[in-house]
């Protein structure tokens, strides 16, 4: 009896793994068979997308090709109508003739047959890609293909390079240049739906730089070669819809394969429906054997569980208000800073995009060693938003700044701390086109604490190197005319990645002192406003000879300057010079200087032709200014330099030190740098001098001043704290924005009257506090 009941076991155990078997196979047949039904609506579906992705690539072509054309044929035709015969002799008279025959070119300019002028022009200012346009066009097959230039960070212009005469044998060359505008509305009103067209312009080294972009930005599967625009140097990249296809991309074998999967799917369940139909039959033909017969089960009493208490909601990320500052949010990292935080402003930063209609931001970070986390919950919050995301990983601020522009976001935030020490970090922010300060960054902390963010969102996220990009724009605009010598101290900092090869690349010999990249800053403080943090840069240049000491702040936004003799040159100074040579090809142009600034500032830049600006201390500010007035140069000093003049109007030290020594290496009478810096004017000042306060109170302190100071004759500028000036020297006090202290500084044309005005600060500063433990 033992044995046949062991038998019986084994055959019923035998019948069940038999219907598992038939259960497991049709259900994975099936499941297959859905996947691949699945692959076949993609696959037709990008078929579909990429023809009409190709449609919209021909459409934008034909578009294009059509309005330059146009463009070309009425310039050849008012040129054919001009009178040559007094070309020889009085050629301005037939360009006079050209200007008045083309109304609609923005500039027309008229070089000789050989163009003998633009092959000894002077590139820095004639213009790399001008002049390379116009000593390509007797060579060109057919017309000069038109190009875009930049003459301004947003004035793009359509330039053609036409024959006056025959081509063969040209009296002269006319190069013209007209509004790009039109040309870039023929691109926008292509419609894509789901890819994206990206419009490039043919560089003479080989790349393509993008001008312009329109479509999705989900697609990320850009084509290789771009199909050209006839008649220009332009070509249009199709970039592809991307999906989630792993079948190959063939609609018939995607329908063959799911026939086959749902088909055997079917069959296999079929056969368990037999198998499970016959296992009943042969349980109820079998009677039970009566040792096999149990009583009756009993009730069972119900068993009553506790009911489990809800998972804790977990409590709110609590928000420091205090690391929102004036230009920019920072604070100590693990405590008033955390990824947690860096997130929340992610989503606060993504609702403000999206409120502007904008999508896509770029993110990079310094060299901290908190910068990782702290970039990677930002990208996670601003995606959580529906914002698109660039990082362009470890970088300058100003390599930011410039990737905004370059991928035509408009939108950007640099992860750093600055000069400050290792353990703080934080975010200056862009959206839009404007560094946010004050009241928007405080928005974004109202943002934050009323809990409204975005979470479901689904942006997307790539990694991009525009360093090798940035370097080059900036080796192909600014070379130096000799090789000049220098020591160049990153503190450590981001910078040491990228100003050496800049350096180098402009035609410098670059000494690195300190370029390692390393968070703790083992060195010193990456802040080159500090003199102390200068020593060693000093002392390396007497020690190789440099013919200069170029230092740059904790994320390259800063620049200082030392001589080979140990003289510091501070930054209103070197203002003099970055003023003079941007005057000399902008003559009347304004510039832009902050409050603590020399007083000798205003007539140097009066004396080279300018209009002179005085402006509030914040890099933030500076830039919101130089958009109001059109700016051609502003400068702070604490090292901020900003460029609108042949760069974009941001903060760049890297740029900036490449810019002084372009003046440098070239200056005319072969002077040294520092029979340079001797022109300009200084007289006796102090650093910029310290006394703490209690949060809040700096600015209770300068509301009281202003109401209480009087300082005689003195001219009184309060647009940032409270400014006095004579003629002979100044004095200020202003409270900072990012820390709550009071900051003075003091400036003469000898001790003197330096002596005198402290001593007339001293006396006003006491009368509103006593208590006040001023440090002069």
């Amino acid at each position: 009896m033992a044995i046949n009941d062991a038998r019986a076991r084994l055959s019923g155990m035998h019948i069940e793994w038999g219907r598992l078997l038939l259960l497991a196979g049709g259900t994975l047949l099936l499941a297959f068979g859905v996947f691949c039904a699945w692959q076949t609506l993609l696959i037709a579906d990008q078929g579909g997308a990429i023809e009409q992705v190709h449609a919209a690539q021909d459409r934008a072509v034909q578009a294009m090709a059509t309005d330059i054309a146009q463009q070309r044929a009425e310039v050849t035709t008012a040129i054919a109508g001009v009178d040559t015969s007094n070309l020889a002799t009085n050629p301005a008279d037939v360009l006079a003739a050209l200007k008045q025959r083309l109304p609609q070119a923005l500039n027309v300019e008229l070089y000789s047959a050989g163009l003998d002028e633009v092959l000894h022009a002077n590139y820095h200012t004639f213009g790399y890609a001008k002049a390379a346009q116009l000593m390509a066009a007797p060579d060109a097959e057919g017309d000069p293909p038109a190009q875009a230039q930049l003459k301004g960070v947003n004035d793009r212009r359509l330039t053609l390079v036409e024959p006056l005469g025959s081509a063969q044998k040209p009296l002269a060359w006319i190069w013209v240049e007209l509004p790009f505008a039109p040309i870039g509305q023929r691109f926008n009103d292509i419609p894509v739906d789901s890819g994206r067209l990206q419009l490039y312009q043919s560089a003479d080294h080989g790349e393509n730089l993008q001008m312009m972009a329109r479509g999705s930005t989900a697609a990320i599967d850009a084509e290789p070669v771009g199909k050209p625009v006839p008649g220009s140097n332009f070509n249009i990249v199709a970039v592809l819809p991307g999906a989630y296809i792993l079948l190959p991309q063939s609609v018939l074998l995607a329908v063959l394969l799911t026939l086959l999967g749902l088909g055997g799917g079917a069959g296999l369940f079929w056969l368990f429906a037999q198998a499970s139909r016959r296992g009943v039959v042969s349980v109820e033909e079998e009677p039970p054997a009566m040792e096999d017969i149990q009583p009756a089960p009993q009730p069972v009493k119900p068993v009553v569980r506790p009911v489990a208490k809800p998972a804790p909601v977990p409590a709110p990320v609590s928000v420091d208000p205090a690391i929102f500052r004036a230009y920019d949010i920072r604070g100590v990292v693990g405590k008033s800073l955390t990824a947690e935080v860096a997130k929340l402003l992610g989503q606060s930063i993504g609702m403000l995009m999206r409120e502007k209609g904008l999508h896509e931001m770029v993110v990079g970070r310094d060299g901290r060693l908190s910068g990782p986390e702290l970039a990677g919950a930002l990208s996670d919050g601003l995606r959580a938003a529906g914002v698109d995301v660039i990082d362009v990983g470890a970088v300058p601020t100003p390599v930011v700044y410039y990737a905004a522009y370059r991928f035509n976001t408009g939108c950007g935030v640099a992860v750093t701390g600055s000069h400050n020490p290792p353990d703080y970090n934080g975010f200056k922010i862009v959206v839009g086109g404007e560094t946010l300060s004050e009241g928007a960054i405080q928005d974004l902390y109202q943002r934050i604490t009323k809990g409204a963010l975005d979470s479901d969102g689904k942006g997307s996220l790539r990694h991009v190197d525009v360093v090798p990009d940035y370097i080059e724009r900036i080796t192909s605009d600014v070379q130096t005319e000799r090789s000049l010598k220098l020591v160049v101290d990153c503190g450590n900092g981001i910078p040491g990645a990228v100003a050496p090869q800049v350096l180098e690349g402009i035609g410098c010999e670059v000494i690195p002192l300190y370029c390692d990249v390393d968070g703790n800053f083992p060195n010193h403080h990456p802040d080159p406003s500090d003199p102390h943090n200068l020593e060693d840069l000093i002392l390396s240049v007497k020690q190789t000879g440099a013919d200069l000491g170029l230092a740059f702040d904790g994320d390259g936004d800063r620049l200082g300057v030392v001589t080979r003799n140990g003289e510091i040159i501070f930054p209103d100074r070197t203002l003099m010079l970055f003023a003079r040579d941007v005057l000399s090809r902008q003559p009347g142009a304004t510039i832009i200087y902050d409050v603590k600034c020399t007083g000798h500032l205003r007539g140097q830049i009066l004396d080279a032709g300018g209009s002179p600006l005085m402006w509030r201390t914040g890099h933030s500010l500076i830039k919101a200014k130089m958009r109001e007035t059109g700016a051609e140069l502003a400068g702070e000093m604490s090292g901020h330099f900003f460029f609108k003049e042949r760069w974009y109007g941001f903060d760049d030290g890297i740029y900036a030190g490449a810019r002084l020594l372009e003046i440098l290496a070239g200056d005319h009478e072969g002077r040294t740098p520092e029979q340079i810096f001797a022109t300009c004017p200084k007289g006796v000042s102090t650093p910029e001098l310290k006394v703490e306060m209690a949060e809040g109170e700096h600015y209770r302190f300068i509301e009281k001043f202003r109401e209480k100071a009087n300082f005689g004759d003195a001219t009184l500028i309060t647009i940032d704290g409270v400014r006095a000036d004579w003629p002979d020297g100044w004095g200020l006090v202003r409270p900072s924005n990012t820390t709550p202290i009071l900051v003075l500084r003091f400036d003469a044309d000898n001790e003197e009257a330096l002596n005198r005005i402290k001593g007339t600060f001293r006396q006003q500063l006491l009368a509103v506090d006593p208590n006040l433990k001023l440090p002069f």
